[in-house]
């Protein structure tokens, strides 16, 4: 891993057209007041006021030093106030630049294995204006009233509400707890497992929750809501659904498809990832969010997306989406999480795919090449999936769903062998299940798993705007065709129908024949297997 330190206030990458500032660069690179140390667990103890929609408290920050260091870096949005800071009953001096707080250590603290700093801090966190999409939190009531309240930060930051080193890079190895006090009449829901709950005599009511996962910082979270429980399991999980009072018959019912969804996801990608912290639906005032064991969900208890199938196909609204969609995210993204979230394809692209995967295993591959190819309505091939690296690149870009769950889709069929290719994508999942990952390690495990070459594939899919463009030309009477790429030494399967028969022919950068085919025109592709462009 390379550390850098960004030292100049405005950047500017020709490659995407975008500036990007010292607060990017702040929260987006791997500094040396950030690679000293390895945090190890986060213990936040807070209140929540709805009236002045304001957030108090603390976050216990344990961590091990990598290699000691007189200054470390925590971030907090520069609209939050910091507090106090306390090491081994000492206050600590600190400095603040934009969202990033640069604690001075000691000298005779700087050396300790093993420490656990407690960061006070206090305010009103930003307030989405749409979320998940911008980050922030919502702050809404029921329709009996009763404040629901939700948070989602992926893209913008945690450090929007908690101190946090807030980088992909670094997840709590050992977990953590979140302690959350809300006004009386009112539950808060966080990841993993339910402790307890403790009324503290002023009007507020403490509930404790306790993560033993490693966990994204993006997916520590809080819904505070008049909640109804629903607890249910299948085949050893647990299963917990919070749901707004109203709501409780309609989710019974809803969530029933819960359980096919994980024996689909459980055979495809191995053991659901966080069992010991249980799996949760926890309904929200926003869509949805990949909130590691506490899944948010706001669809509506509509199937499709909002009661709509995006694909056009029909077969999107065979399933509730939120459900599925956030969920698969269990396996990628939040099991497997990129270093960088310009890598962030690691984590849609896979999660999109798992709709598809969903769709094959209860309604069959038809339905499933048909609602998979229907996201090809959504690919807008204007910039590369993968973003800038080091500057918390929020690329916005939909390519990183849609063109890459097409593209392994098309991988599937280059391997043209499902026993292989679901054997792979499960290995793929244990192989790096709850580890932090880049590309390369992606492209090598299928690369080397295959037997193929899929590294000039994945390089113009991921990191060109162009799709791979299958040229056809006549040449003394004579078919032949070869693909046009950004990349060198492209080579990609066709599979055809021409002459009442079907054929499949490695085609290259360098023209080669196709045989059984005597007219262009003649020359049917099976476009439903690959993400292509065709010039005849």
């Amino acid at each position: 891993m390379k550390h850098f330190y960004v030292i100049c206030l405005f950047v500017t990458f020709i490659s995407t057209g975008q500036n990007f500032t010292r607060r990017d660069s702040l929260q987006g690179s791997l500094r040396p007041e950030r690679t000293a140390f390895d945090v190890q667990r986060y213990d936040l103890n807070i209140i929540i006021q709805p009236e002045t929609k304001s957030v108090s408290g603390y976050n216990d920050i344990t961590y091990k030093w990598v290699k000691p260091s007189k200054r470390i870096q925590i971030d907090l949005f520069e609209n939050m106030q910091v507090d106090s800071i306390v090491l081994q009953k000492s206050k600590l001096s600190y400095t603040r630049e934009l969202d990033a707080v640069f604690i001075d250590i000691p000298n005779e603290l700087h050396v300790i294995a093993e420490t656990t700093l407690r960061f006070y801090y206090s305010g009103s966190p930003l307030v989405a204006k749409n979320a998940p999409w911008d980050g922030g939190f919502v702050w809404k009531k029921d329709s009996n009233g009763k404040d629901f309240i939700g948070v989602a930060v992926q893209g913008t930051g945690a450090s929007l509400w908690y101190p946090v080193k807030d980088h992909q890079t670094d997840e709590p190895d050992r977990g953590a707890s979140v302690k959350v006090a809300v006004p009386n009449g009112l539950m808060n829901v966080s990841n993993g497992r339910f402790l307890g709950k403790e009324d503290l005599k002023n009007g507020f009511t403490r509930w404790d929750w306790e993560v033993k996962s490693p966990i994204n910082n993006y997916n520590i979270v809080i819904n505070v809501a008049d909640y109804v429980h629903i607890h249910d399991h299948h085949k050893g999980l647990d299963l917990d659904y919070y749901v707004l009072r109203e709501n409780e018959a309609k989710a019974r019912q809803h969530f029933e498809e819960v359980k096919p969804m994980m024996d689909c996801f459980q055979s495809k990608f191995g053991s659901y990832p966080f069992a010991e912290d249980g799996f949760k639906l926890v309904e929200t005032p926003y869509l949805g969010m990949e909130h590691q064991s506490a899944v948010a969900y706001g669809n509506k208890y509509l199937k499709g997306y909002m009661g709509n199938d995006m694909t056009g196909t029909g077969v999107g609204l065979l399933f509730d989406y939120i459900t599925i969609h956030e969920t698969g995210h269990e396996w990628f993204g939040n099991s497997i999480t990129s270093k960088d979230i310009a890598d962030m394809w690691i984590h849609e692209s896979f999660t999109t795919y798992t709709e598809s995967v969903f769709v094959e295993c209860q309604f069959g591959y038809e339905n499933a090449m048909s609602y998979i190819n229907g996201q090809k309505r959504m690919v807008g091939n204007r910039k590369p999936i993968i973003g800038q690296f080091g500057v918390n690149f929020k690329t916005g870009n939909s390519d990183m769903y849609y063109k890459g769950a097409l593209m392994l889709n098309t991988i599937r069929h280059i391997v043209n062998n499902d026993e292989k290719w679901w054997t792979m994508l499960r290995k793929y999942a244990e192989t790096y299940r709850h580890q932090i990952i880049e590309t390369k390690d992606v492209v090598d495990f299928f690369t080397k798993e295959s037997g193929l070459n899929l590294t000039p594939i994945f390089e113009q899919y991921l990191k060109y705007k162009n799709l791979p463009e299958l040229e056809f030309r006549v040449e003394k009477k004579k078919i032949e065709a070869r693909w046009n790429t950004d990349v060198t030494g492209f080579e990609m399967p066709i599979e055809y129908y021409a002459s009442g028969k079907s054929s499949r022919v490695v085609v290259s950068n360098d023209w080669v024949r196709v045989p059984n085919a005597t007219a262009v025109e003649d020359i049917q592709l099976s476009l439903n297997k690959m993400l292509i462009t065709v010039k005849k």
